[in-house]
Protein backbone atom coordinates (compact mmCIF):
# COMPACT_ATOMS: atom_id res chain seq x y z
CA UNK A 1 0.00 0.00 0.00
CA UNK A 2 1.02 3.58 -0.52
CA UNK A 3 -0.58 7.01 0.76
CA UNK A 4 0.07 10.62 0.62
CA UNK A 5 0.45 12.18 4.20
CA UNK A 6 -1.32 15.67 3.58
CA UNK A 7 -4.89 13.50 2.97
CA UNK A 8 -3.71 10.78 5.37
CA UNK A 9 -6.13 8.27 3.41
CA UNK A 10 -4.46 4.69 4.50
CA UNK A 11 -7.57 3.20 5.33
CA UNK A 12 -6.26 1.63 8.64
CA UNK A 13 -8.32 1.36 11.75
CA UNK A 14 -5.27 3.97 12.88
CA UNK A 15 -2.47 5.91 11.43
CA UNK A 16 0.21 4.27 10.87
CA UNK A 17 3.32 6.26 11.37
CA UNK A 18 3.88 6.17 14.49
CA UNK A 19 3.62 1.97 14.14
CA UNK A 20 6.27 2.41 11.76
CA UNK A 21 9.12 4.87 12.92
CA UNK A 22 10.32 2.57 15.70
CA UNK A 23 11.62 2.16 18.38
CA UNK A 24 11.45 5.87 19.32
CA UNK A 25 13.29 6.70 23.19
CA UNK A 26 10.84 7.74 25.66
CA UNK A 27 12.13 11.42 26.74
CA UNK A 28 11.07 11.57 30.60
CA UNK A 29 11.13 15.44 30.67
CA UNK A 30 11.18 16.76 34.40
CA UNK A 31 10.89 20.43 34.68
CA UNK A 32 10.40 23.14 37.33
CA UNK A 33 7.65 26.16 37.31
CA UNK A 34 9.08 29.70 38.77
CA UNK A 35 6.97 28.81 41.82
CA UNK A 36 8.96 25.73 42.54
CA UNK A 37 6.67 23.13 41.44
CA UNK A 38 8.04 19.92 39.53
CA UNK A 39 6.68 18.54 36.26
CA UNK A 40 7.30 15.28 34.68
CA UNK A 41 6.21 13.67 31.71
CA UNK A 42 7.48 11.23 28.87
CA UNK A 43 7.56 12.53 25.17
CA UNK A 44 7.28 9.64 22.21
CA UNK A 45 9.37 12.29 20.15
CA UNK A 46 12.64 11.83 21.70
CA UNK A 47 16.01 11.97 20.15
CA UNK A 48 19.98 12.84 20.32
CA UNK A 49 20.97 15.06 17.76
CA UNK A 50 24.65 15.88 18.54
CA UNK A 51 27.54 15.49 20.50
CA UNK A 52 30.58 17.89 21.75
CA UNK A 53 28.66 19.79 22.57
CA UNK A 54 25.88 17.22 23.17
CA UNK A 55 22.15 18.16 21.89
CA UNK A 56 18.71 16.50 22.62
CA UNK A 57 15.40 17.15 21.15
CA UNK A 58 11.96 16.17 22.30
CA UNK A 59 8.73 17.47 19.99
CA UNK A 60 5.72 18.81 22.28
CA UNK A 61 2.14 18.57 20.90
CA UNK A 62 0.60 21.96 22.09
CA UNK A 63 2.06 24.12 24.78
CA UNK A 64 1.85 21.67 27.40
CA UNK A 65 3.77 22.23 30.78
CA UNK A 66 6.98 20.51 29.77
CA UNK A 67 7.54 23.63 27.02
CA UNK A 68 6.26 26.40 29.25
CA UNK A 69 8.59 25.76 32.52
CA UNK A 70 11.53 25.60 30.30
CA UNK A 71 10.87 29.09 28.23
CA UNK A 72 10.43 30.05 31.40
CA UNK A 73 13.50 28.33 33.82
CA UNK A 74 15.74 27.77 30.58
CA UNK A 75 16.59 24.22 32.10
CA UNK A 76 14.84 20.68 31.99
CA UNK A 77 16.71 17.11 32.63
CA UNK A 78 14.90 14.13 30.80
CA UNK A 79 15.68 10.56 32.95
CA UNK A 80 15.68 6.73 31.42
CA UNK A 81 12.79 5.12 30.98
CA UNK A 82 13.56 1.22 31.72
CA UNK A 83 10.98 -1.44 31.82
CA UNK A 84 11.45 -1.25 35.79
CA UNK A 85 9.68 1.55 35.29
CA UNK A 86 7.14 1.11 32.71
CA UNK A 87 3.88 1.30 35.06
CA UNK A 88 5.62 4.69 36.67
CA UNK A 89 6.43 6.63 33.50
CA UNK A 90 3.11 5.72 32.26
CA UNK A 91 1.35 7.54 35.73
CA UNK A 92 3.37 10.38 35.39
CA UNK A 93 1.90 10.80 31.59
CA UNK A 94 -1.79 11.43 33.08
CA UNK A 95 -3.41 14.80 31.65
CA UNK A 96 -3.00 16.55 35.58
CA UNK A 97 -3.99 20.04 35.75
CA UNK A 98 -0.94 22.42 35.43
CA UNK A 99 0.86 22.99 38.92
CA UNK A 100 0.71 19.58 39.89
CA UNK A 101 3.72 17.72 40.50
CA UNK A 102 3.97 14.25 38.70
CA UNK A 103 6.41 12.57 40.60
CA UNK A 104 4.34 11.55 43.72
CA UNK A 105 1.49 10.65 41.15
CA UNK A 106 4.53 7.85 39.62
CA UNK A 107 5.30 7.26 42.68
CA UNK A 108 8.76 8.15 42.07
CA UNK A 109 11.88 10.50 43.78
CA UNK A 110 12.48 13.40 42.89
CA UNK A 111 16.53 13.50 43.30
CA UNK A 112 18.39 16.97 43.30
CA UNK A 113 20.65 17.47 39.88
CA UNK A 114 23.97 18.59 39.87
CA UNK A 115 24.10 22.06 37.18
CA UNK A 116 20.02 22.39 36.50
CA UNK A 117 17.16 23.29 39.04
CA UNK A 118 14.66 20.11 38.36
CA UNK A 119 15.61 17.14 39.37
CA UNK A 120 16.38 13.83 37.80
CA UNK A 121 14.17 10.84 38.30
CA UNK A 122 15.95 8.93 41.60
CA UNK A 123 15.34 5.39 40.69
CA UNK A 124 15.96 5.59 36.93
CA UNK A 125 19.67 4.65 36.09
CA UNK A 126 20.94 7.46 34.04
CA UNK A 127 19.92 10.77 33.35
CA UNK A 128 20.88 14.11 31.05
CA UNK A 129 21.05 17.49 32.84
CA UNK A 130 20.05 19.78 29.66
CA UNK A 131 19.92 23.59 28.96
CA UNK A 132 17.62 25.15 27.02
CA UNK A 133 18.52 26.28 23.98
CA UNK A 134 15.79 27.20 21.31
CA UNK A 135 12.14 26.22 20.43
CA UNK A 136 11.30 25.92 16.74
CA UNK A 137 7.60 25.64 16.23
CA UNK A 138 6.94 22.99 13.18
CA UNK A 139 4.64 24.20 10.22
CA UNK A 140 1.69 22.77 9.25
CA UNK A 141 -0.44 21.74 6.50
CA UNK A 142 -1.13 25.28 5.16
CA UNK A 143 1.60 27.40 3.69
CA UNK A 144 2.03 30.13 6.35
CA UNK A 145 -0.31 28.15 9.06
CA UNK A 146 2.01 26.30 12.04
CA UNK A 147 1.47 22.72 13.18
CA UNK A 148 0.21 21.95 17.00
CA UNK A 149 3.82 20.95 17.66
CA UNK A 150 7.52 22.76 18.35
CA UNK A 151 10.45 21.07 19.04
CA UNK A 152 12.80 21.89 21.84
CA UNK A 153 16.10 21.70 22.04
CA UNK A 154 18.27 21.57 24.81
CA UNK A 155 22.40 21.33 25.29
CA UNK A 156 23.40 18.24 27.82
CA UNK A 157 25.73 19.62 30.48
CA UNK A 158 25.24 17.12 32.67
CA UNK A 159 25.16 12.90 32.64
CA UNK A 160 24.29 10.92 35.72
CA UNK A 161 25.02 7.44 35.41
CA UNK A 162 24.22 4.40 38.23
CA UNK A 163 27.92 3.27 38.76
CA UNK A 164 26.02 -0.54 38.76
CA UNK A 165 26.24 -0.39 35.52
CA UNK A 166 29.09 0.33 34.29
CA UNK A 167 31.43 -2.40 33.72
CA UNK A 168 35.16 -2.90 32.17
CA UNK A 169 34.70 1.21 31.42
CA UNK A 170 31.51 0.79 29.54
CA UNK A 171 27.88 1.49 30.07
CA UNK A 172 25.76 -1.73 30.13
CA UNK A 173 22.80 -0.48 28.04
CA UNK A 174 21.19 -3.58 28.06
CA UNK A 175 21.05 -4.52 31.70
CA UNK A 176 19.71 -1.02 31.75
CA UNK A 177 16.42 -2.30 29.74
CA UNK A 178 15.55 0.74 28.80
CA UNK A 179 12.14 1.10 26.99
CA UNK A 180 11.11 2.14 23.58
CA UNK A 181 7.65 3.96 22.22
CA UNK A 182 6.33 2.41 19.14
CA UNK A 183 2.93 2.63 17.97
CA UNK A 184 -0.58 2.95 19.68
CA UNK A 185 -0.34 1.56 23.21
CA UNK A 186 2.68 -0.53 22.56
CA UNK A 187 5.94 -0.50 23.68
CA UNK A 188 9.46 -1.89 23.51
CA UNK A 189 12.19 -3.15 25.35
CA UNK A 190 15.85 -3.51 25.05
CA UNK A 191 17.34 -7.09 26.84
CA UNK A 192 21.10 -8.12 26.97
CA UNK A 193 20.41 -10.90 24.76
CA UNK A 194 19.27 -8.83 22.20
CA UNK A 195 21.64 -6.50 21.93
CA UNK A 196 24.44 -6.96 19.21
CA UNK A 197 27.26 -5.43 18.00
CA UNK A 198 28.65 -4.50 13.88
CA UNK A 199 32.11 -3.14 13.51
CA UNK A 200 31.63 -0.32 10.83
CA UNK A 201 32.86 -1.21 7.02
CA UNK A 202 36.01 1.20 6.36
CA UNK A 203 36.60 2.79 2.98
CA UNK A 204 38.20 0.04 2.05
CA UNK A 205 36.26 -2.26 2.54
CA UNK A 206 33.07 0.12 0.59
CA UNK A 207 34.71 0.46 -2.27
CA UNK A 208 35.77 -3.08 -2.43
CA UNK A 209 32.33 -4.28 -2.33
CA UNK A 210 31.38 -1.75 -4.71
CA UNK A 211 33.89 -3.14 -7.54
CA UNK A 212 32.59 -6.88 -6.40
CA UNK A 213 28.99 -5.77 -7.05
CA UNK A 214 30.04 -3.98 -10.77
CA UNK A 215 32.04 -7.25 -11.68
CA UNK A 216 28.44 -9.44 -11.36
Amino acid sequence: MFYETGDNKHGLKHDPFKALCVPRPIGWISTVSKAGICNLAPYSFFNAVGERPTYVMFSSAGRKDSLANIEETGEFVCSLATYDLRFNMNMTSAPVAYGIDEFPIGELTAAPSRLVKPPRVKESPAAFECKHWQTIDLPGLEPGKPSTYAVVFGRVVGIYIDEAFIKNGLVDTGAMRPIARLGYMDYGVVNPENVFSIDRPTAEEGMAKLKVRAAE
